[in-house]
Parts: structure tokens; C-alpha cells; sequence
């Protein structure tokens, strides 16, 4: 059995509305403009606080991410806020030419990613942003497990400098890591060790992936469970570390399979170390209303459809 217990769960935007919170207290350049989602980025505790630092856009994300990059000549750390759909595919070519290409110190925060956003359905659900963050040369790109890794993450990026994609989601998920632990970005994490099967994943996956990993050791298969909450920079050399010991990798997110953290490792590998790789994803088709749990199933992105990919590539 996996050695994480669920200490209560949690929703990620909470992680980020604590994180948040606290750097407005301990770093006063750090500022945050959102986009008429100040209660569901949870930013309200900030706002509240630090209103002469808060800025309310309204629904005009584009102006946001514009007046983010002119902050930052300042000397400000922005963060902006709104859903993962308006924070990226809205905003590209705001992000690509005053942000990524200027090289702004702009932190881009995402809520509601995902499948797992739930009842709001495809138009709201992106499964492209990885993709379309990871692209942008010189963005870092991030996407934590629980609540405690989230808000880690949040205190961390407040330091790096540069511009950073951090991506979280609506559901309330297990809260597993450490609270103490520091975030470093471009680290990943070994939550578990095994010498038969390599499984890497992000988000509110890492939590299906360990659970995976129990079901596979009941079947004496011995999987090493890898958190790649960073997703650019990748940490190459735990993952070659892993591979050359297990010979076999299941990835496994809440995104298209094209252009997310499966075509990353998948490119490392072929250049590094050519290895037998399942990919668990979403297969090139749009989301639909419903439950988190019921979606995470029906587009073969839970426990069991990450269980069933490692014992293909077994296979292999």
C-alpha cells in the first residue's frame, strides 16, 4: 500500500487563494488582478486584505493579462486569476507577445482546468492549456497534486523569476503531501519506489496514480509513482533514473494526449532512452457535463483505466 493518507480534501484553488493570502502579507510587490472570478479563484481573502493591490478587471482577460505585463516594469509580481479556458486560449496572443516574448514576470493562475471542472461542460473544461503554455518558450509551466502543494507552489513562483503558467482545479480532492514541504520548481517527486513499471503524472492524477499503484502491487507488479507537478522545466534525470530501473512508463493527465506532459516525456525518451510507454489522456474528443468522477471514467482517466495501461505496456 501506498505510505499517503488523505488528511481531508481539499479544492487546489483554495491552495492558491492561501498561498496567495500569505504572500500578500510577506512580499509587498506582489499584486493580483482577476477577471470577475474573485470568490471561485478563492482571491477574496486577498482582495479583502490588500485592496489597494487587488484589481478587479472584469471580463476583459486580455486587458488583464496587458496591465499584468506593465506592472511588472514596476517592479510588481502579478498574479492574475480567472478559469483555466479564459487564462489561455482567450488571451494567447496577449500572453505570447506581452508576456512570454518580453519576458515578463507575470504569473498566469488557472482555476477550473480540466475535466474535473465538472457541470459546466466542454466549452469550459480545456484540455489544451499545457499544451499551449509548455509552447511559449521561456514559460514555466505547473500543475500541483492537493491543496498543500498548490499553495506551495503559489509561495514558490512569487521567487522565480520569470513567467510561470500554474494550473488548479474547482474539486475537492485528497490532501496528501506534506504541508511543510517546500516546492522546487523543475523538481519531481518519487512518491513511491518499484522496479517494474514507471508512473508519472500531475494534478489531481497523482492521487489516481497511487491508487493505481496499489491495485498493481496487489497483482505483484511494483510501480514507482513519479509527481511531475512541474511540467516545463522537465526533471529529466528522475525520470531517466526511474526508466532504466523499471524499462516501462505509463503517463497519465487530465489534458488531450496531444501536447501534454506524455509528449514530453515521450520526446525525452526517444532522444534518451527509447522505452515501451502507455499514455493516458484524453483521446483527441472535447469533455461534456457531468461529475468529476464520472467524466475522470467515462474518458478512461482513472485509477483503473491508469491500472489497465501499465499492464499493457507489461505486455510490451
Amino acid at each position: 500500500m501506498h505510505p499517503y493518507t488523505d488528511s481531508g480534501s481539499k479544492d487546489t484553488r483554495s491552495g492558491f487563494g492561501e498561498g496567495l493570502l500569505h504572500l500578500g502579507k510577506t512580499n509587498p510587490q506582489v499584486v493580483a488582478l482577476c477577471a470577475d472570478l474573485t470568490g471561485s479563484l478563492k482571491m477574496d481573502a486577498f482582495a479583502a486584505e490588500f485592496p489597494e493591490r487587488f484589481f478587479q478587471t472584469g471580463i476583459a482577460e486580455a486587458h488583464m493579462i496587458g496591465m499584468a505585463a506593465g506592472l511588472t516594469i514596476g517592479g510588481k509580481i502579478p498574479f492574475t486569476g480567472t478559469f483555466a479556458n479564459f487564462s489561455t486560449g482567450r488571451v494567447y496572443d496577449q500572453i505570447r507577445q506581452s508576456v512570454a516574448y518580453s519576458g515578463k514576470n507575470v504569473k498566469i493562475c488557472a482555476s477550473h482546468a480540466g475535466l474535473t471542472l465538472g457541470e459546466d461542460g466542454a466549452t469550459h473544461q480545456i484540455l489544451e492549456d499545457i499544451g499551449l503554455m509548455k509552447m511559449l518558450p521561456g514559460m514555466t509551466v505547473i500543475s500541483p497534486c492537493d491543496f498543500n502543494q498548490t499553495k506551495a507552489a503559489t509561495m514558490a513562483i512569487a521567487a522565480h523569476n520569470g513567467p510561470v503558467y500554474l494550473r488548479f482545479g474547482r474539486p475537492k480532492v485528497p490532501n496528501f503531501t506534506s504541508p511543510d514541504a517546500p516546492f522546487v520548481i523543475g523538481k519531481a517527486d518519487v512518491l513511491t519506489t518499484g522496479k517494474d513499471v514507471t508512473i508519472c503524472a500531475y494534478g489531481h492524477l497523482v492521487w489516481e496514480a497511487l491508487k493505481a499503484a496499489d491495485a498493481l502491487e496487489a497483482k505483484g507488479i511494483h510501480a514507482e509513482v513519479i509527481n511531475f507537478a512541474t511540467i516545463k522545466p522537465l526533471d529529466i534525470q528522475t525520470l531517466l533514473a526511474s526508466v532504466r530501473k523499471t524499462g516501462r512508463v505509463v503517463t497519465a493527465e487530465e489534458h488531450q494526449r496531444n501536447g501534454g506532459l506524455g509528449d514530453a516525456i515521450g520526446q525525452v525518451l526517444a532522444m534518451h532512452y527509447p522505452t515501451p510507454m502507455e499514455m493516458v489522456a484524453v483521446n483527441d474528443s472535447f469533455g461534456e457535463s457531468g461529475t468529476p468522477a464520472e467524466l475522470l471514467t467515462k474518458y478512461g482517466l482513472d485509477a483503473a483505466n491508469i491500472e489497465a495501461a501499465a499492464d499493457r505496456v507489461l505486455l510490451r
